[in-house]
C-alpha cells in the first residue's frame, strides 16, 4: 500500500503584510454581452469601445461578416428536484409541532404505499421519488373491536391507517378536493419551460395526477347521518324487509339490524357501503306513496346512497367476503330499475366473479363456516345463479354460472331467528319459511340452465338420427320436470283453485277489467292511505314470482322440443302446436288473476320481463297457425292486455323524469 503523499507547505516564509490584509478584494466587471459570430465561435469579443452596441468587433471586420446582437437568453430550467426536497424535508423538521402554518403534508400516495401492506405486497420503486402536492390526508388508527360475525370488520386493512390519529376529509361524493397551494406556486414555474413539450407535459401531468387521491382516501368509517337523517335510513331499510326481503333474502336480518344499531357503520368501512347499497336498491323497488319524499328527492338520495356505496368498496376487494357479493347484487338490481344495463351487467359480473373467488359454487368451503355466513353465502349464490339464467333466456347471453360446475345446497328453510352463529335451530312445526319461495325458484332455474345447455350444444352441432332421439327423450323429461315443479310447494306457496285452462271466463278482458285494475295500480302507487295488507304478504308476492317463472321455462322446453319434432319429422301439427300455445297462455293469465294486483306489482318490473317475453313469442305463434283455434287468438289477446297494466306498474317503478319509460331494452330480471 503506498504511503500517503505527504502535504504541500508554503514556501512562502514572509508573513502577509497588514497592507494586504486590509485591501479590499478586486471588484469584478461582468463582461458585456458578445456578438452573435464570437459566442457561436466561444472566443471573447474584442471592441474598442464595449459601451457601443453599434461598432463591430475586431474579428467580424476582420471575417468580413456583421456583428450582430441578437443572440436571446433561454429561461432558466427547473432547479435540482432532489435538492428541493432535501429542502423542504429540513424546513418541515425545524419547524415547531404545534405551529398553525398551512404547510402540506406528504402526499397519500407516497404515505400509503411507503407501508408494507399484506395484501398488496412490498412498496411500489415508484414511491421511492413522490411528488408532494396532495392535501393533508390521514386515517384514524382507532382500534376496532372485532364484529361477532367475519365479514369485514376482522380484517379492516392495516395499510389503509396512519399514525397521527387526524380524521380523514368527507370523501369528494359529498365535496371537490382543494387544489393545492403548491401547484398554484409552481404555476409560473412550470411555464417557465414550455418551450419543451414533452418535458413541460411530463411534469404537468405528475402535478395533476397526484390530486388524485388513492382508495384508502375511501375506506374510511362513515356516519349514516353524512347521507340521510338515521330515521329515515332505518325507515328505509323497514320497507327492505317488508317489500324487497322476501325476495332477495340475502343479509341475516337479526344480525344486520344489531349491527345497525350498534352504529358499526361508524368502525366498518364495509359494513357502511352494505347500508347504503341496501337503501339505494331499496329506493328504487318500493312504491313512492311508502315514502314521505317526492320523486326527485328520492331519486337523488338513491344516486347518493350507491355512489357512497361504490366509493368505499372498489377501496376494499382484497381480501373478498361474503359482504362485497351482497353489494354488487343489490348494485345490480339498483342498475337494472334505473335502465343503467351496462353497468348493470358490469357489476353482476363482478358479483359472480367475486362469488366464484369464494368458491360459493362448491360445498366443501362452507365446511369452516358458522351457520349465519353459511346461509348469507348459499342464497345469494343461489339469487345471482337465477340472475344468470334470466340473463341468458332474455337476453341470449352466455351461462356464466352452469349447473354443472355448482355442488353448492340449496339454503337451509329456516327463518333468520333460528339461526345463530354457533348453530341452526327447528324451525316451529307449520311454520313455512320465507326461504323456501327463493329454494323453489332455484329449482325452477336450474332446470331452466339444463334446457339451456343442451339448447347451444345443439345449435353448435345439430343432433341427428338417434342423438336426436335421445335429445328429445331428455327435454320431454324436463317437460314433466317443470310442470311437476311446484306440486310439493308449501300450503302457503300454492296458488288458489282455480277454472280448468280450456275454460276462459269473460271477465279476463274487457274495458270494465282495465279500468278497475289500473286504478288498483295507480291507488297503490299514489295513495299513501291505501291498504298494504297483499303487498305485505310475501308469500302472495312470491306466488307471483314462482309460477310466472314456471310458465317461461316451460314454454322455454316446449319450443325447443317442437324443433326437435320437426328435425326428426320434417313437419308438425299445427293444431298440436296451437294448443300448446293456448295452454300457455292461459296458465299464465289464470296465474295473473289469482294474485291480487298489489302482490303483482311489489315484484317490480322483473316480472314484466317475464311476461312480456313470453306474450311476445306467442304472437309470433299464434300468427303463424292459420289453423289456430279462435280461443288461442282470445287467449292471446287477454295476456296481451294483461301485459298493458304490467306496463303501467313498470312506468310507475320510474324514478327519473326525462325516461319515457322504455330504456335499451338489454336489461334483466334481477329476481329469481
Amino acid at each position: 500500500m503506498p504511503a500517503a503523499r505527504p502535504r504541500k507547505e508554503s514556501h512562502s516564509t514572509t508573513p502577509p503584510s497588514d497592507d494586504c490584509q486590509n485591501k479590499e478584494p478586486k471588484k469584478k466587471t461582468r463582461q458585456s454581452q458578445s456578438c452573435d459570430a464570437c459566442r457561436s465561435r466561444k472566443v471573447r469579443c474584442a471592441r474598442e469601445n464595449p459601451e457601443d452596441p453599434k461598432q463591430s468587433c475586431k474579428h467580424c471586420i476582420t471575417l468580413g461578416v456583421p456583428c450582430t446582437y441578437e443572440y436571446q437568453p433561454k429561461k432558466r430550467g427547473p432547479p435540482n428536484l432532489y435538492l428541493r426536497r432535501l429542502q423542504e424535508a429540513a424546513a418541515a423538521a425545524a419547524k415547531p409541532p404545534d405551529s398553525a402554518d398551512t404547510e402540506l403534508s406528504p402526499s397519500p400516495v407516497s404515505t400509503a404505499q411507503s407501508l408494507v401492506s399484506p395484501t398488496l405486497g412490498p412498496k411500489s420503486p415508484f414511491s421511492e421519488t413522490p411528488i408532494n402536492t396532495s392535501p393533508t390526508i390521514s386515517i384514524p388508527s382507532t382500534a376496532m373491536s372485532p364484529s361477532r360475525y367475519p365479514i369485514a370488520a376482522d380484517s379492516f386493512p392495516a395499510h389503509y391507517s396512519s399514525t397521527n390519529g387526524t380524521t380523514l376529509p368527507s370523501p369528494p361524493f359529498t365535496h371537490e378536493l382543494s387544489h393545492s397551494p403548491k401547484i398554484e406556486e409552481n404555476s409560473s414555474f412550470s411555464d417557465s419551460f414550455n418551450t419543451y413539450p414533452l418535458y413541460n407535459w411530463s411534469y404537468k401531468q405528475h402535478h395533476s395526477l397526484s390530486t388524485i387521491p388513492p382508495l384508502s382516501y375511501y375506506y374510511q368509517p362513515h356516519r349514516l347521518e353524512e347521507i340521510a337523517p338515521r330515521d329515515t335510513v332505518y325507515l328505509i331499510i323497514a320497507l327492505f324487509f317488508d317489500f324487497v326481503y322476501p325476495l332477495t333474502p340475502c343479509v341475516h336480518k337479526p344480525s344486520f339490524m344489531a349491527d345497525l344499531h350498534a352504529r358499526r357503520e361508524e368502525r366498518d368501512p364495509l359494513f357502511f357501503a352494505l347500508v347504503m347499497s341496501t337503501v339505494a336498491s331499496t329506493l328504487v323497488q318500493v312504491p313512492r306513496s311508502y315514502l314521505p319524499m317526492e320523486r326527485p328527492v328520492v331519486h337523488k338520495l338513491a344516486q347518493t346512497c350507491h355512489e357512497a356505496s361504490r366509493h368505499i368498496s372498489v377501496a376494499s376487494y382484497d381480501p373478498p367476503t361474503s359482504m362485497h357479493v351482497v353489494i354488487r347484487y343489490f348494485d345490480c338490481v339498483y342498475h337494472f330499475c334505473e335502465g343503467h344495463d351496462a353497468t348493470q351487467h358490469a357489476a353482476f359480473g363482478e358479483a359472480a366473479h367475486i362469488a366464484v373467488t369464494l368458491r360459493m359454487h362448491e360445498e366443501a368451503s362452507y365446511d369452516i363456516l358458522d351457520p349465519i355466513e353459511c346461509e348469507v353465502r348459499r342464497r345469494i349464490f343461489w339469487l345471482l345463479f337465477g340472475a344468470d339464467k334470466s340473463m341468458s333466456i332474455l337476453l341470449g347471453r352466455p351461462i356464466c354460472l352452469r349447473d354443472e360446475d355448482c355442488s353448492v345446497h340449496f339454503p337451509k328453510e329456516l327463518d333468520d331467528e333460528y339461526i345463530t352463529p354457533s348453530a341452526y335451530l327447528p324451525q316451529p312445526h307449520g311454520k313455512t319459511a320465507l326461504v323456501s319461495g327463493l329454494n323453489y325458484t332455484s329449482r325452477i332455474f336450474a332446470l331452466l340452465g339444463e334446457i339451456l345447455v343442451r339448447i347451444r350444444v345443439d345449435k353448435r352441432s345439430p343432433p341427428q338420427g338417434q342423438f336426436a332421439t335421445a335429445r328429445l327423450e331428455e327435454v320431454q323429461s324436463l317437460h314433466q320436470r317443470i310442470l311437476g315443479a311446484l306440486s310439493l310447494a308449501p300450503e302457503p306457496l300454492r296458488l288458489k283453485p282455480t277454472l280448468p285452462h280450456s275454460h276462459l271466463p269473460p271477465e279476463y278482458g274487457g274495458a270494465g277489467f282495465r279500468k278497475t285494475t289500473f286504478d288498483e295500480v295507480k291507488d297503490f302507487f299514489d295513495n299513501p292511505n291505501a291498504s298494504r295488507a297483499n303487498a305485505l304478504n310475501p308469500f302472495l308476492v312470491m306466488q307471483a314470482n314462482l309460477y310466472v317463472t314456471q310458465q317461461l321455462v316451460r314454454f322455454v322446453i316446449e319450443q325447443y322440443r317442437d324443433e326437435l319434432l320437426l328435425s326428426l319429422q320434417g313437419s308438425l301439427n299445427d293444431q298440436k302446436i296451437a294448443e300448446d300455445r293456448e295452454a300457455v297462455a292461459s296458465d299464465l293469465l289464470k296465474i295473473l288473476h289469482s294474485i291480487p294486483i298489489q302482490s303483482i306489482a311489489t315484484n317490480g318490473p322483473s316480472l314484466v320481463h317475464k311476461v312480456r317475453f313470453v306474450a311476445s313469442t306467442l304472437l309470433d305463434a299464434v300468427k303463424k297457425a292459420e289453423i289456430a283455434p279462435a280461443s288461442a287468438a282470445r287467449a292471446h289477446a287477454y295476456l296481451w292486455d294483461f301485459l298493458s297494466i304490467l306496463s303501467e306498474i313498470e312506468r310507475n317503478y320510474l324514478l327519473d323524469d326525462d325516461r319515457d319509460g322504455t330504456s335499451s331494452g338489454d336489461g334483466m330480471s334481477m329476481i329469481g
